[in-house]
Protein backbone atom coordinates (compact mmCIF):
# COMPACT_ATOMS: atom_id res chain seq x y z
CA UNK A 1 0.00 0.00 0.00
CA UNK A 2 1.04 3.66 -0.44
CA UNK A 3 1.49 3.93 3.26
CA UNK A 4 4.51 1.92 2.82
CA UNK A 5 6.92 4.62 1.95
CA UNK A 6 10.22 2.16 0.89
CA UNK A 7 8.22 -0.32 -1.63
CA UNK A 8 6.13 2.99 -3.28
CA UNK A 9 9.40 5.01 -3.15
CA UNK A 10 10.91 2.20 -5.72
CA UNK A 11 8.27 1.76 -7.97
CA UNK A 12 7.92 5.47 -8.29
CA UNK A 13 12.20 5.41 -9.57
CA UNK A 14 11.41 2.05 -11.18
CA UNK A 15 9.03 4.11 -13.74
CA UNK A 16 11.11 6.37 -14.36
CA UNK A 17 13.65 4.65 -14.96
CA UNK A 18 11.63 2.92 -17.68
CA UNK A 19 10.37 5.43 -19.38
CA UNK A 20 13.99 6.64 -20.09
CA UNK A 21 15.82 3.53 -20.09
CA UNK A 22 17.12 1.91 -23.64
CA UNK A 23 18.79 -0.75 -22.01
CA UNK A 24 15.79 -1.71 -19.77
CA UNK A 25 13.70 -1.73 -23.33
CA UNK A 26 16.05 -3.78 -25.05
CA UNK A 27 16.02 -6.48 -22.07
CA UNK A 28 12.49 -6.49 -22.03
CA UNK A 29 12.26 -7.41 -25.48
CA UNK A 30 14.97 -10.09 -25.41
CA UNK A 31 13.74 -11.51 -21.60
CA UNK A 32 10.48 -11.70 -22.26
CA UNK A 33 9.53 -11.25 -25.78
CA UNK A 34 8.08 -7.93 -25.50
CA UNK A 35 8.82 -4.81 -23.93
CA UNK A 36 5.54 -4.20 -21.26
CA UNK A 37 8.01 -2.40 -18.59
CA UNK A 38 8.19 -5.95 -16.86
CA UNK A 39 8.79 -5.63 -13.16
CA UNK A 40 8.94 -9.57 -12.58
CA UNK A 41 7.52 -12.71 -14.23
CA UNK A 42 5.36 -12.27 -16.54
CA UNK A 43 6.37 -12.74 -21.07
CA UNK A 44 4.63 -11.98 -23.70
CA UNK A 45 3.50 -15.80 -24.06
CA UNK A 46 1.51 -15.61 -20.00
CA UNK A 47 -0.28 -11.96 -21.59
CA UNK A 48 -1.07 -13.47 -25.12
CA UNK A 49 -3.28 -16.31 -22.88
CA UNK A 50 -5.61 -13.34 -22.43
CA UNK A 51 -6.54 -12.90 -25.83
CA UNK A 52 -8.77 -15.06 -26.15
CA UNK A 53 -10.99 -13.97 -23.45
CA UNK A 54 -12.00 -10.68 -24.95
CA UNK A 55 -15.00 -10.98 -26.40
CA UNK A 56 -15.04 -8.28 -28.81
CA UNK A 57 -13.75 -4.72 -30.25
CA UNK A 58 -15.75 -3.10 -27.69
CA UNK A 59 -14.76 -4.70 -24.66
CA UNK A 60 -14.17 -3.06 -21.82
CA UNK A 61 -10.52 -4.50 -20.30
CA UNK A 62 -9.55 -3.65 -16.61
CA UNK A 63 -5.66 -3.97 -15.68
CA UNK A 64 -5.29 -4.00 -11.72
CA UNK A 65 -1.71 -2.36 -11.30
CA UNK A 66 -1.70 -1.69 -14.48
CA UNK A 67 2.05 -0.25 -14.49
CA UNK A 68 2.57 2.49 -17.00
CA UNK A 69 0.38 0.96 -19.33
CA UNK A 70 2.11 -0.87 -21.98
CA UNK A 71 0.45 -4.88 -21.23
CA UNK A 72 -2.97 -3.41 -21.48
CA UNK A 73 -2.54 -1.05 -24.03
CA UNK A 74 -0.84 -4.43 -26.08
CA UNK A 75 -4.00 -6.33 -25.40
CA UNK A 76 -6.17 -3.29 -26.43
CA UNK A 77 -4.33 -3.18 -29.83
CA UNK A 78 -4.53 -6.72 -30.61
CA UNK A 79 -8.23 -6.28 -30.22
CA UNK A 80 -9.56 -2.81 -30.13
CA UNK A 81 -10.88 -3.21 -26.76
CA UNK A 82 -11.31 0.14 -24.37
CA UNK A 83 -8.17 -0.09 -22.46
CA UNK A 84 -8.84 0.68 -18.26
CA UNK A 85 -5.96 0.31 -15.34
CA UNK A 86 -4.90 1.94 -12.17
CA UNK A 87 -1.63 1.36 -10.03
CA UNK A 88 -0.75 3.31 -6.64
CA UNK A 89 2.25 4.59 -8.63
CA UNK A 90 1.63 8.29 -9.69
CA UNK A 91 4.61 7.93 -12.23
CA UNK A 92 3.22 5.28 -13.51
CA UNK A 93 -0.14 6.05 -13.83
CA UNK A 94 1.73 9.44 -15.96
CA UNK A 95 3.85 7.53 -18.34
CA UNK A 96 0.71 5.59 -18.79
CA UNK A 97 -1.03 9.02 -19.63
CA UNK A 98 1.92 9.66 -21.98
CA UNK A 99 1.76 6.06 -23.75
CA UNK A 100 -1.92 6.12 -24.13
CA UNK A 101 -4.19 9.45 -23.88
CA UNK A 102 -7.17 7.46 -24.91
CA UNK A 103 -7.38 4.88 -22.50
CA UNK A 104 -8.67 5.06 -18.49
CA UNK A 105 -6.02 4.93 -16.42
CA UNK A 106 -6.03 6.30 -12.88
CA UNK A 107 -4.04 6.43 -9.18
CA UNK A 108 -5.80 3.53 -7.39
CA UNK A 109 -5.02 1.58 -4.06
CA UNK A 110 -5.80 -2.50 -3.96
CA UNK A 111 -9.29 -2.38 -1.96
CA UNK A 112 -10.06 1.69 -2.05
CA UNK A 113 -10.35 1.92 -5.45
CA UNK A 114 -14.05 1.30 -7.20
CA UNK A 115 -15.64 1.14 -9.99
CA UNK A 116 -19.67 0.63 -11.05
CA UNK A 117 -21.36 -2.46 -10.98
CA UNK A 118 -20.97 -4.57 -14.29
CA UNK A 119 -18.41 -2.74 -16.17
CA UNK A 120 -16.02 -4.98 -17.40
CA UNK A 121 -16.11 -7.77 -19.94
CA UNK A 122 -12.40 -8.52 -18.62
CA UNK A 123 -10.29 -7.72 -15.49
CA UNK A 124 -6.41 -8.98 -15.42
CA UNK A 125 -4.32 -9.31 -12.75
CA UNK A 126 -0.57 -10.15 -13.05
CA UNK A 127 1.17 -10.19 -9.91
CA UNK A 128 -1.22 -7.74 -8.00
CA UNK A 129 -3.26 -9.81 -5.74
CA UNK A 130 -0.70 -10.11 -3.01
CA UNK A 131 -1.27 -6.51 -2.35
CA UNK A 132 -4.88 -6.64 -1.08
CA UNK A 133 -4.90 -6.66 2.93
CA UNK A 134 -8.21 -8.91 2.60
CA UNK A 135 -8.06 -10.62 -0.39
CA UNK A 136 -11.55 -12.57 -0.65
CA UNK A 137 -13.36 -8.85 0.08
CA UNK A 138 -11.11 -7.85 -3.23
CA UNK A 139 -12.17 -10.90 -5.22
CA UNK A 140 -16.01 -9.96 -4.35
CA UNK A 141 -15.86 -6.66 -5.46
CA UNK A 142 -13.85 -8.06 -8.87
CA UNK A 143 -16.67 -9.90 -9.16
CA UNK A 144 -19.23 -6.88 -8.81
CA UNK A 145 -16.65 -4.96 -11.69
CA UNK A 146 -17.57 -7.83 -13.83
CA UNK A 147 -20.16 -7.67 -16.64
CA UNK A 148 -22.05 -10.96 -16.79
CA UNK A 149 -20.30 -13.62 -18.94
CA UNK A 150 -17.30 -11.52 -17.80
CA UNK A 151 -14.00 -12.82 -16.95
CA UNK A 152 -11.01 -12.60 -14.19
CA UNK A 153 -7.91 -13.13 -15.49
CA UNK A 154 -5.13 -14.09 -12.24
CA UNK A 155 -1.68 -14.67 -12.93
CA UNK A 156 -0.06 -15.15 -9.19
CA UNK A 157 2.52 -16.98 -8.06
CA UNK A 158 3.70 -18.30 -4.48
CA UNK A 159 6.95 -19.29 -2.85
CA UNK A 160 9.89 -17.19 -1.51
CA UNK A 161 8.48 -14.56 0.61
CA UNK A 162 5.17 -16.09 0.59
CA UNK A 163 5.32 -19.58 1.29
CA UNK A 164 4.63 -21.93 -1.37
CA UNK A 165 1.43 -24.13 -0.30
CA UNK A 166 0.85 -27.78 -1.57
CA UNK A 167 -0.83 -27.03 -4.84
CA UNK A 168 -3.59 -24.61 -6.85
CA UNK A 169 -6.27 -25.41 -4.61
CA UNK A 170 -4.35 -24.31 -1.35
CA UNK A 171 -2.48 -20.84 -2.11
CA UNK A 172 -4.38 -17.68 -0.66
CA UNK A 173 -6.25 -17.08 -3.94
CA UNK A 174 -7.91 -20.00 -4.04
CA UNK A 175 -8.89 -20.04 -0.32
CA UNK A 176 -10.41 -16.98 -0.95
CA UNK A 177 -12.05 -17.65 -3.98
CA UNK A 178 -13.77 -20.42 -2.12
CA UNK A 179 -14.47 -18.26 0.89
CA UNK A 180 -16.80 -16.29 -1.98
CA UNK A 181 -18.17 -19.33 -3.63
CA UNK A 182 -16.77 -18.79 -6.98
CA UNK A 183 -15.17 -21.62 -8.89
CA UNK A 184 -12.32 -21.13 -10.79
CA UNK A 185 -10.47 -22.78 -14.11
CA UNK A 186 -6.24 -23.11 -13.35
CA UNK A 187 -3.33 -23.41 -15.19
CA UNK A 188 -0.25 -24.42 -13.61
CA UNK A 189 2.80 -22.65 -15.68
CA UNK A 190 5.56 -23.35 -13.04
CA UNK A 191 7.84 -25.00 -15.14
CA UNK A 192 7.39 -22.45 -18.01
CA UNK A 193 8.15 -19.53 -15.60
CA UNK A 194 11.46 -21.59 -14.79
CA UNK A 195 12.38 -21.65 -18.23
CA UNK A 196 11.57 -18.06 -18.63
CA UNK A 197 13.74 -17.35 -15.42
CA UNK A 198 16.38 -18.73 -17.08
CA UNK A 199 16.04 -16.92 -19.98
CA UNK A 200 15.67 -13.49 -17.82
CA UNK A 201 18.58 -14.32 -15.83
CA UNK A 202 20.71 -14.50 -19.30
CA UNK A 203 19.62 -11.45 -20.54
CA UNK A 204 20.12 -9.45 -17.35
CA UNK A 205 23.78 -10.27 -16.89
CA UNK A 206 24.29 -9.62 -20.93
CA UNK A 207 22.66 -6.23 -20.34
CA UNK A 208 24.69 -5.79 -17.44
CA UNK A 209 26.98 -3.00 -18.54
CA UNK A 210 24.79 -1.17 -20.57
CA UNK A 211 22.84 -0.53 -17.61
CA UNK A 212 25.84 0.79 -16.26
CA UNK A 213 26.58 2.63 -18.98
CA UNK A 214 23.66 4.30 -18.18
CA UNK A 215 24.01 4.95 -14.72
CA UNK A 216 20.99 2.41 -14.09
CA UNK A 217 23.42 -0.34 -12.48
CA UNK A 218 21.46 -0.89 -9.38
CA UNK A 219 18.41 -1.91 -12.12
CA UNK A 220 20.51 -4.27 -13.76
CA UNK A 221 21.86 -5.65 -10.39
CA UNK A 222 17.92 -6.12 -9.41
CA UNK A 223 17.25 -8.03 -12.36
CA UNK A 224 19.90 -10.72 -12.06
CA UNK A 225 19.03 -11.05 -8.05
CA UNK A 226 15.93 -11.91 -9.44
CA UNK A 227 16.99 -14.64 -11.18
CA UNK A 228 18.46 -16.06 -8.46
CA UNK A 229 16.17 -18.78 -7.95
CA UNK A 230 17.06 -20.75 -10.68
CA UNK A 231 20.88 -21.30 -9.24
CA UNK A 232 18.93 -24.00 -7.19
CA UNK A 233 18.19 -25.80 -10.38
CA UNK A 234 15.22 -26.65 -12.07
CA UNK A 235 14.32 -29.51 -9.08
CA UNK A 236 14.28 -27.45 -6.62
CA UNK A 237 12.74 -24.70 -8.32
CA UNK A 238 9.65 -26.41 -8.59
CA UNK A 239 10.08 -27.60 -4.36
CA UNK A 240 10.15 -24.19 -3.44
CA UNK A 241 8.10 -22.01 -5.93
CA UNK A 242 4.69 -22.10 -7.88
CA UNK A 243 3.18 -20.11 -10.39
CA UNK A 244 -0.81 -20.42 -11.84
CA UNK A 245 -3.12 -19.06 -14.39
CA UNK A 246 -6.59 -18.22 -12.73
CA UNK A 247 -9.64 -18.05 -15.11
CA UNK A 248 -12.65 -17.25 -13.04
CA UNK A 249 -15.70 -16.83 -14.74
CA UNK A 250 -18.88 -15.07 -14.11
Amino acid sequence: MKEDLLFYDAYEDFYKMASTSDAFRDFCIEAYGADFSQDGFSDVKQINMILPFVRNSGADLLDIGCGNGKMIKYLGDKTGAHVHGFDYSENAIKYAKLNDGMADFRVGVIGETDYPKESFDLIVSMDSMYFAADMASFIRQIRGWLKPGGVFFAAYQEGDVMEKTKDESTTVFAKAMRDIGWEYEVKDISLDSYDMLVKKREAALAYKERFEREGNAVWGDMLIEQTDYVLQGKEEYLKNLARYIYICRK
